[in-house]
């Protein structure tokens, strides 16, 4: 994959605001590859520890990782059966915020 790619997907994913998410697709269209959600998964796989990939789901509200139940919760966000709670109001586009 390549460095500039991973790059470009760290640094939206630093702009993700507290207490909101994200999707992988969301993500994917902000850098300018819509159709590479698969890709941000894998790139936020290896991210560097500043980088909040747990605020980074699926785009149906859903955690891809279960681990990030915990760092959710802890900054206000309702999780239930490994959903968002008012996934859509805490929904954050970086195409429509930044």
């Amino acid at each position: 994959m390549d460095e500039i790619f991973k790059q470009q997907v760290w640094e939206i994913t630093k702009l993700v605001p507290k207490g909101r998410v994200t999707s992988y697709g969301a993500i994917a269209k902000a850098v300018g590859y819509p159709n590479h959600s698969r890709h941000v998964g894998k790139a936020m796989g290896g991210c560097p520890k500043d980088v909040p990939a747990h605020r980074v789901i699926s785009s149906s509200g859903t955690l891809s990782v279960p681990e990030f139940q915990v760092k959710l919760k802890a900054e206000g966000i309702v999780v239930e059966n490994f959903r968002i709670k008012n996934f859509k109001k805490l929904f954050w586009d970086p195409l429509n915020e930044l």
